[in-house]
């Protein structure tokens, strides 16, 4: 049972993972590992921000120790000569625990500015690793995009995408269908011909008939052929006569071309 369930693991993961490999665009994953870096080195930005608040705050402590310092300082000699020993020692000994916290506030602000330093540089190292990366993305992009593009081309041409092979299917049912019709529109023409078929139209003609229709459009050509030579040999009237006996009708005879001619009054 439990290789039956290893087994079941198995297909189902390597299904899974055949899944999002069709399923992964590269440009997509590029933008999103491109965006994490950018939210990366705005954490970065922010924490060099957050040193910089805390130094600038110590600074104005310090500022205000040693304020306060040299304030005890001239009280004490204030005292001091006014004779007052006992307030001159209170005032250099408030001015020691101050000198004592000014000390330590320096030396913290030297911890945060170091920190400080450091985090610009790994700020600007990470920026610049950032750029690096972008310039690499768009050209991965710019070349992926334009291997699927001559891919795609590529398989238009030689019929092996879906899309042109759906097309290429429907060409080959549109050829099949045209070349049945024309079969079955021949097939009927001959079964009509050959008076199989009756035309309700009564346009249709059977063979004979076609036959005769034929070689009668043949002489009436032959005949008018022969009207055109008379004329351009001269016209003799018994040529004229026989072309005109042939067509049924009587004919006076023309006139030679080199005599003049009267018009009747």
């Amino acid at each position: 049972m439990s290789g039956v369930m290893k087994r079941m693991g198995m297909i189902f993961r390597a299904k899974a993972n055949k899944a999002l490999d069709r399923a992964e665009d590269p440009r997509e994953t590029l933008d999103y590992s491109y965006q994490k870096q950018l939210e990366l080195l705005q954490k970065v930005r922010r924490g060099v921000a957050d040193v910089a608040t805390s130094r600038k705050r110590l600074e104005l402590q310090l500022n205000q120790l040693q304020g306060q310092s040299a304030k005890l300082e001239d009280q004490g000699r204030k005292a001091l000569a006014l004779g007052r020993e006992d307030l001159a020692r209170e005032a250099l000994s408030r001015r020691s625990a101050v000198q004592q916290q000014v000390t330590d506030l320096q030396t913290q602000h030297q911890n945060l500015q170091g920190e400080e330093e450091k985090l610009t540089l790994a700020a600007q190292r990470l920026q610049a690793k950032v750029d690096a990366f972008r310039t690499k993305k768009e050209t991965i992009k710019a070349t992926y995009t334009a291997a699927q593009a001559q891919t795609q081309i590529g398989e238009a041409f030689s019929g092996i995408s879906e899309e042109m092979g759906d097309v290429g299917l429907a060409i080959e049912r549109a050829e099949d269908k045209t070349a049945q019709m024309q079969a079955r529109a021949g097939a009927i023409d001959e079964l009509l011909a050959s008076g199989a078929l009756d035309d309700p139209t009564g346009m249709a003609k059977d063979d004979i008939t076609a036959e005769l229709d034929r070689l009668s459009g043949g002489s009436d050509v032959e005949l008018e052929l022969q009207r055109m030579k008379a004329e351009l040999a001269g016209g003799s009237s018994a040529g004229q006569q026989a072309i005109e006996g042939g067509q049924g009708g009587q004919a006076q005879p023309s006139a030679p071309r080199d005599q003049p001619r009267f018009d009747k009054q």
